[in-house]
């Protein structure tokens, strides 16, 4: 249950950082650790504030890297926790998230992204930790990865990344970024009633279970994930290894069991993206062609749809909430319909690959329209577009 105090409710004029505070303290987050980086700082801010408020703990803490080590610490301890950082900080993370991967345990990390490489422009946005949500840590591991465009959304998929945590036990990562982090939006929070509804109960165990990892028959395409190993209960191995492990949790080096554990990990996500993908979208029931985007651009691309459905051009948008897993049924399934996919990154290409590797089956060509350290102005979308149309 919530505490009376945990959410706000109704209607607020919110900093997009504030929302992502308010969407985790309305999931029941009662555990931050974080540290200071531009320009999520006021993420810890507020729950330096809010946390107290609610029985719940905020922690600062040295660097980054404890961080994340707390908030693994917490979780394991039964908790919902969440840290939050940017491009530098989350680098430092990644040594934790393919641990916390590896033993399946559920967290949530809040990337409010900007310019790099390196230390970059810190109040500028860069979309480029897409690849790094994916690919930061060692080995072969997934985690589920959202991009809101609002700041409503930065309430509202905040919330459901402690949901995705529990029910597939892994990591979780909100991305974020300078700009959006810092727009001020109206946020609707609904009841206290309507909220708690909506959390996903994680499941504590009992002192007869014997499995504590996932596993997978038949080519693992259906999974027992168990419950979360909780200290301090019977339900808990001996240890949590951060090595290969046997479904018991015992450290092994055996190539066998090695390939099944990183299949388990994987596929858990890879083979139920029907389940945890969300996508919307814009003006798809006609349309010859179509903007596929994520995070901010998604505004401008449907400005930009609208624009050119003024000018007789049947385009659509399809918006990815879930960036990883990458939803390529979806896509897939777009590209059999369409003459042309454009795809606006905030970045180089980190998106890029997978479009491409989706689209180009179906023999559709693709329009890369890249960023860098600013918001497209939909008139750069439109003219891609009219480009192409105009062939």
């Amino acid at each position: 249950m919530l505490d009376d105090k945990a959410v706000l409710t109704g209607k607020h004029l919110m900093m997009g950082n504030s929302a992502m505070v308010e969407g985790a303290l309305a999931a029941g987050c009662k555990f931050f650790a974080g540290y200071p980086i531009t320009p999520q700082n006021e993420v810890p801010e507020r729950m330096s504030r809010r946390l107290p408020e609610v029985d719940g703990i905020f922690l600062q803490m040295e660097d980054e890297i404890a961080s994340i080590a707390a908030i693994i610490g917490a979780s394991i301890a039964g908790t919902r926790a969440m840290t939050s950082t940017s491009g530098p900080g989350f680098s430092l993370m990644q040594e934790c998230m393919s641990w916390a991967a590896c033993i399946e345990l559920p967290i949530v990390v809040g990337d409010v992204q900007r310019t790099g490489p390196g230390s970059g422009i810190v109040s500028l946005p860069h979309h480029g930790d897409i690849m790094q949500a994916r690919f930061g840590g060692n080995g072969d591991y997934e985690v589920i990865t959202l991009a809101p465009s609002s700041c409503q959304e930065l309430f509202e998929y905040t919330f459901e990344a402690f949901n995705l945590a529990d029910k597939w036990r892994t990591p979780v990562v909100v991305l974020s970024d300078s700009w959006l982090g810092h727009t001020h939006e109206k946020v609707i929070i609904p009841s206290k009633e309507e909220m708690e509804k909506k959390i996903f109960p994680r499941e504590k165990g009992s002192p007869n279970a014997t499995q504590f990892f996932t596993t997978g028959k038949k080519r693992y395409t259906k999974f027992k994930i168990p419950p979360t190993p909780q200290i301090g209960t019977p339900y808990f191995p001996r240890w949590l290894p951060s090595v290969t492990h046997s479904e018991m949790g015992i450290p092994v080096e055996d190539g066998k069991i090695s390939n099944k554990m990183v299949n388990a990990i994987c596929k858990k996500i890879t083979n139920n993206e029907d389940e945890i993908c969300m996508y919307e979208e814009y003006y798809m029931d006609d349309a010859e062609y179509a903007i596929i985007a994520y995070g901010i651009p998604v505004r401008t691309g449907l400005r930009a749809v609208r624009d050119a459905r003024k000018e007789g051009i049947k385009i659509g948008l399809l918006k990815l909430i879930t960036v990883w897993p990458f939803p390529s049924k979806k896509v897939q399934e777009l590209a059999k319909n369409v003459k042309h996919v454009f795809l606006p990154e905030i970045n180089l290409g980190q998106l890029l690959p997978e479009v491409e590797r989706v689209v180009c089956k179906e023999g559709v060509g693709v329009t890369f329209i890249p960023q860098i350290s600013k918001l497209h102005e939909p008139k750069e979308i439109m003219k891609a577009i009219q480009e192409v149309t105009a062939a």
